[in-house]
Formats: structure tokens, sequence, C-alpha cells
């Protein structure tokens, strides 16, 4: 993100952070992995998190370079106000659609925004803090990194059959949650 993120601008740029994760996925034949996906989108939101130029619709030149247009652009306040309801509402959504409560969620794991939003979602969840991976305080919102980057985190804490929802909110606006039942006793690799 240090490559898109515009110095000068204090009210962006302390949030974000670098990092790049991976998780493997491989099938099987047991109940666990990937159970149900929940994504969603609504272009309402282009206007308030976005990179101005860049992109095939406004590719780069020396006017958008000069313009300064080859940097995160957010508004906070509307993305605050969509990203904390919109991942509270999908991850109750997986909640009910799979008969999954407060106590019998292990793990919640929330795109690593902002401390407000991941509370938020959780109390929403009706989960306690001990259920709720963060690592925000570390790292800052690495974007894409910040999920996988939790369950590596985590992951000697995690048990086989554990039931995990993964939930996040990025640009444009776009939202989605995934429920996981985890495969392996992370202690154990």
């Amino acid at each position: 993100m240090s490559s898109i993120v515009d110095y000068t601008d204090r009210t962006t740029c302390p949030i974000f952070g670098d990092a790049a994760a991976a998780v493997l996925v491989e099938p099987t034949t047991e109940d666990v992995g990937v159970i149900d996906t929940i994504l969603q989108s609504d272009g309402v939101g282009r206007v308030h998190l976005h990179q101005k130029a860049g992109g095939s619709a406004k590719p780069p030149s020396h006017q958008t370079i000069d313009a300064r247009e080859h940097y995160v652009y957010q508004e906070g306040q509307a993305v605050f106000k969509w990203a904390v309801s919109k991942m509270a509402d999908v991850s109750v959504e997986m909640m009910d659609r799979h008969g999954i409560t407060s106590d019998s969620l292990t793990w919640l794991v929330p795109h690593q925004a902002n401390m407000r939003i991941i509370d938020a979602t959780a109390n929403r969840m009706g989960l306690r803090r001990e259920q709720v991976m963060i690592n925000i305080q570390r790292y800052g919102n690495t974007t894409s990194a910040t999920l996988p980057l939790c369950l590596w985190e985590w992951e000697k804490q995690l048990r086989k059959g554990d039931n995990l929802i993964l939930a996040a909110f990025g640009a444009g606006f776009t939202w989605g949650a995934l429920y996981l039942k985890w495969a392996y006793d992370g202690d154990k690799v």
C-alpha cells in the first residue's frame, strides 16, 4: 500500500500497512474447509473509496501524475458507515444461514480496517473480544492481506472443526463473508 498512499494526506496515510499473505486451499472428503460465501457490491461507494487514476478508465499520464491521482482516495465517514453496517450484515446472515450461534462460532476473522468497525461487527454477532482475531495495532490495514495474516498469527490456536467467519469490506464498495470449518490442529503443523 505504501506505493499508492499519499503521505501528505494525514487522514489516510496512517491507516495502511504493507503485507502480503496467502492461504492454501486443497480438496478434501472431510466435512471441513470452505462451507459458504456471501459476496456483495454496490457501486455507490465508488466515489468514497477508490484510486482516481491509473486504471483502464483513466490511464496514467503526465496530467494524472501531476494531479496526484495515483493514490488511494477515501472519505472516511462514508466508508466507516457502510463498513460497519455491511460487514456485520453479511456476518450475521452467515450465522443465520448455518444455525451458528455466538457460542458455536470459534473465531471471527475480520478485515483489519478500523477497530470501531471490528468491534461493531463483533457486537452485532454477539461475540466476546476473545473470539475476534485482531492485529491492526501491529500492522495497520494491509488490505487484502489482513485475513490471511490473522490466520497465520492465530494458526497455533486453531483446532480441527473450529467454526470461523471471515468478513471483509473494500473499495467500490464491496463486502463479503466466508464460513470456514478449520481443517487441522494448528499447533501440530
